[in-house]
């Protein structure tokens, strides 16, 4: 009785007040829209202003009124911290800015907003619950949450064949990582809940949770070589590389990111991969902490493959959406260049943790900039965007040629934008972690990167090419001629420009973190 009892009272409701009114939210959008006549736009104003309002409150929330920090809650599923509640303002800021896009995109399409609205306000809220999640049954039941909404969001545009078909690869795909991921938490239970891996010391641990972070740390300290447990660990990282991209498990991405609408994809890039980078670094640093000699070799590998095969096949593309998502697989490698090196550092030292937030951060506000433009433009396939239909973009609207550019350097790295200084960081605590061949790869692959980015900022920025009698035709329909007014769209896709273009400047407080 007693232990229901402190089960009970460990169950504080108000620690996740966030993600409780976020999905009330999504509950009260559905029904709005519901209820409706026509395909109005109001439901997207509605969640623009509550996902607003809520970021703004959850900020003061744990910046000045709750700071309390590391706190356990609901029997020790649920693991609070600032680094938690860092990511948790990350993920609102991400689903207030896919709303953003989301309501400028679904304007000129007959798709139905509400639902969109309420997907995407569900999928963050299981985004929040998954990087606060200190228990393998929690961690696997917020990613399947998730990837149920974004099964749906994929193949949102039910008008596009491309749409529905990467829906279905992505479903595909996603049955698979999943499978792995839970083959591997099923070893690793099998393995803890067995006495003989204990020994003489197994009674001092009757009783606990084999599927929590906690033992399951102590059970991998204690026994770094078994081959079960290697194993399911193994296959748990498997089912998280699916998630974040990472070679050779990124078969899915460029498809994906190909067929997906525009909003989508910049969700997909940005708020799925930070989720799974962010369980990676919870992982590495805790429970499979004791197997760090055996991962750091392997997740060496991993990221070099990566780096190498994102930007040499995203050289070849194109296509951009589908070179978007290759060069989302090279920052993959890239960040696996820190977590290997939160690793070296073995909880010694967060810089490299503080190293991957910033880089996660840049990396939104690049890429909403460049899925945002490429958004407004007025084709009669969305999934066909190619280097030509942007030919002296800049010229013919420069804000949005500010903003693209501002954007593909920030991906690029190219100084003065922020990116610029996400990269130098990057390789500075790889160098600090003494990880000497990752850091070779990560310096090659980003030299390799600026060809491909600079062949896009050369189409937006310099003259068009002569055209001979026989293309004049090519491209008949300008793209960017017939745009609705849009005002605060404008100011918001102005605003992420600036902030990368200040942060590659002056990093201000966020540089004492470093």
């Amino acid at each position: 009785m007693e232990a229901y009892l402190n089960f009970s009272n460990s169950n504080i409701w108000l620690e996740i007040w966030p993600e409780i009114v976020l999905a009330l939210g999504a509950l009260f959008i559905l029904g709005f829209d519901l209820f409706r006549k026509n395909n109005s736009s109001s439901s997207g104003i509605l969640a623009i202003i509550l996902q607003a309002a809520l970021l703004f409150i959850h900020l003061f929330d744990y910046l000045a009124w709750h700071h309390t920090f590391d706190r356990d809650t609901f029997a020790g599923m649920l693991n609070h911290g600032i680094q938690e509640d860092i990511m948790r303002s990350f993920f609102l800021l991400s689903s207030l800015l896919v709303s953003i896009l989301g309501h400028q995109y679904l304007k000129g399409r007959k798709l139905r907003s509400g639902e969109f609205h309420h997907l995407t306000m569900l999928a963050t809220a299981g985004l929040m619950i998954l990087v606060q999640s200190n228990h393998f049954l929690m961690l696997f039941v917020a990613l399947e949450t998730v990837a149920v909404c974004f099964y749906t969001l994929v193949a949102y545009n039910r008008e596009s064949a491309k749409s529905l078909e990467a829906g279905i690869k992505y479903l595909i795909f996603g049955a698979l990582s999943s499978s792995l991921l839970l083959f591997g938490i099923v070893l690793l239970y099998g393995v803890a809940s067995s006495p003989e891996v204990w020994g003489a010391n197994y009674e001092y641990y009757v009783g606990q949770d084999p599927l929590g972070f906690q033992y399951l740390g102590n059970l991998l300290e204690a026994n770094p070589d078994h081959i079960l447990l290697r194993a399911g660990v193994v296959l748990i990282i498997s089912g998280i590389a699916f998630k974040i991209g990472a070679a050779p498990f990124q078969i899915w991405v460029p498809d994906v990111y190909h067929g997906s609408p525009m909003p989508v994809t910049a969700f997909l890039a940005v708020s799925s991969k930070a989720a799974g980078f962010f369980v990676l670094i919870n992982l590495v640093n805790g429970p499979f902490l004791g197997m760090a000699d055996f991962l750091l070799p392997l997740f060496g590998f991993v990221a070099t493959f990566t780096i190498f095969f994102g930007n040499l096949a995203a050289c070849g593309q194109r296509n951009i959406k589908r070179m978007l998502g290759l060069s989302g697989v090279a920052h993959a490698g890239y960040l696996l260049v820190a977590v290997m090196a939160s690793m070296h550092f073995a909880g010694d030292s967060d810089r490299a943790i503080w190293v991957l937030f910033f880089y996660l951060f840049i990396y939104l506000f690049a890429s909403f900039s460049v899925f945002g433009v490429m958004g407004l433009a007025q084709l009669e396939d969305d999934t066909e965007h190619e280097f030509s239909h942007y030919e002296n973009l800049a010229k013919k609207h420069p804000w949005m040629g500010f903003v693209l550019v501002s954007g593909i350097g920030s991906l690029a790295g190219i100084p003065p934008f922020a990116g610029f200084v996400a990269k130098l960081l990057l390789i500075s605590v790889a160098y600090e972690a003494n990880l000497y061949f990752s850091l070779a790869a990560l310096v090659i692959g980003v030299a390799i990167s600026i060809y491909y980015y600079f062949g896009w900022i050369r189409e937006i920025t310099f003259h068009p090419r002569p055209s001979f009698k026989d293309d004049e035709n090519v491209h008949a329909k300008d793209p960017w001629l017939q745009l609705s007014r849009i005002g605060i769209f404008k100011l918001c896709m102005l605003s992420l420009a600036v902030i990368s273009i200040i942060l590659g400047l002056w990093q201000g407080p966020f540089g004492d973190a470093f």
